[in-house]
This record gives C-alpha cells, sequence and structure tokens, in this order.
C-alpha cells in the first residue's frame, strides 16, 4: 500500500469518516508506532495505528450490505435498554456501520458499510440522495394532503420547512413518497403536521439500491456494480 493520509486511512479501515478521523487526531486518541499522530500524518501497512487503545488492522476493501431492517429492531450497535439491536441480526465478519437510521417502529432498507467516508456521503442530505418510503396512514390519503406533503411543510418544533418532495396514492390510506433529506422522523412530523398519524412505514429504496426480494431480517452483499456506482454517485473516488 502507498502511503495515504492518516484521516483516509483510518475511514478505509472501516473506522470512522474522515471528519471523525481528524478530530480523533485532534483529541490524541491516535497512536502511529507508540507516538500520538499529528493532523496531516501520512501511514503505511507496515505502521502500527491504534485508536483510542484498539489496534486497526488495516485498510479494508469496501463492503456494503443491503439489509432489511424489521419493526421493533433500534438503529444502534449497543444498547443496554433497546429489546433488539442490529448486532443482534447482522452477523458479518467485517464491521460495517449503517447509513440513514429508521425508527424501532418502522421497516425496511438499510445500507451498511465499512467505509465512514460512504457512510457519511450517503446521508449528507447537501447530496440530494433519494430515499422511498411506502407509508400508511390513519384515514384516506387526499390529493390536497398529497400537494401539501410535496409543496414542503413547516416543522414548528424543529424551525425547518422540509424540502420539495414526492408522492403518490397507492391506496384509499396508503402512498409512496421519495425524499432527498434526512430529518429525524421526517415523514411522521410531516404527516402530523397535516393531521395524519403514521400507522406503518417502510423504505424500499436508498439511492439506487431497492430492498428487493428480502425479507425482514436478511441482508446481502452489494454486487462490485452496484458499490461501484454509489461511489461514483456519491462523489467519492473507489
Amino acid at each position: 500500500m502507498e502511503r495515504i493520509r492518516l484521516n483516509k486511512y483510518l475511514a478505509h479501515s472501516g473506522v470512522c469518516s474522515r471528519r471523525d478521523a481528524d478530530r480523533l487526531i485532534e483529541q490524541g486518541e491516535v497512536l502511529i508506532n507508540g507516538q500520538k499522530a499529528e493532523p496531516g500524518t501520512q501511514v503505511e501497512e507496515t505502521d502500527e495505528i491504534l485508536v483510542s487503545g484498539k489496534r486497526i488492522q488495516g485498510v479494508q476493501k469496501p463492503v456494503v450490505l443491503a439489509f432489511f431492517k424489521p419493526v421493533g429492531v433500534t438503529c444502534t450497535e449497543r444498547d443496554s435498554h433497546a429489546e433488539k439491536v442490529l448486532s443482534d441480526l447482522i452477523d458479518y465478519p467485517v464491521r460495517v456501520t449503517y447509513a440513514g437510521r429508521l425508527d424501532k417502529d418502522s421497516e425496511g432498507l438499510l445500507l451498511l458499510s465499512n467505509d465512514g467516508d460512504l457512510i457519511q456521503a450517503m446521508m449528507k442530505g447537501a447530496n440530494l440522495h433519494e430515499k422511498e418510503y411506502i407509508v400508511k396512514v390513519d384515514k384516506e390519503v387526499t390529493q390536497d394532503f398529497l400537494n401539501t406533503m410535496c409543496g414542503g411543510i413547516y416543522l414548528e418544533e424543529l424551525d425547518i420547512t422540509t424540502r420539495r418532495c414526492k408522492a403518490r396514492k397507492t391506496g384509499d390510506c396508503t402512498f409512496r413518497i421519495i425524499l432527498t433529506q434526512g430529518v429525524n422522523r421526517q415523514i411522521k412530523r410531516m404527516c402530523e403536521a397535516c393531521g395524519y398519524r403514521v400507522r406503518k412505514l417502510k423504505r424500499i429504496r436508498v439511492m439506487h439500491v431497492t430492498l428487493g426480494d428480502l425479507k425482514p431480517g436478511e441482508y446481502a452483499e452489494l454486487s462490485e456494480e452496484d458499490v461501484r456506482r454509489l461511489y461514483r454517485d456519491c462523489g467519492l473516488a473507489e
């Protein structure tokens, strides 16, 4: 391996994003061959690198998993108060982290990767990456409701107006919606602002990746072609 910047090395080792790596370096949490690392340092494969006392195994091949998160699973790796977390369902030899959480009572597609830079790029709202959902609400979906949802809604508790989006009716009480931002509980907040309550929410697509034939609790590795496309669409060099 050629010498590369330490923050890139940590990101490609699945530790964290480059931004978080810079913060760890500044906090003195990173050692190179027993010495405290400095910002901008370059490293190679033979260097011994420790982060918070834990040895880093080295740059790994980029991996992206598509996972069907079931209802009842909390989007976290560890939580002593959660009944079930992601690590209870995903037994994978490489540490992966999710991009874009789903609430405990929601289900659907989660993308997980060992590349912190890719995770951050997929989550960044400014990149306008699409996420598609199927939503069931507590009363009939009207065109006025859809028009209001698509036009952008002011969320008083967050003091923001949601970005314009796309939505279409799929049943008496169901609709599909495509968002390009990641506000916490966004769809539920938007529906509540319109006098509706979400009864069921399922994410079926993130960027070009769809849920496909996965069943709740199942995951699958994305093909090399799909991974390359994710990197390209995120503006990252694989």
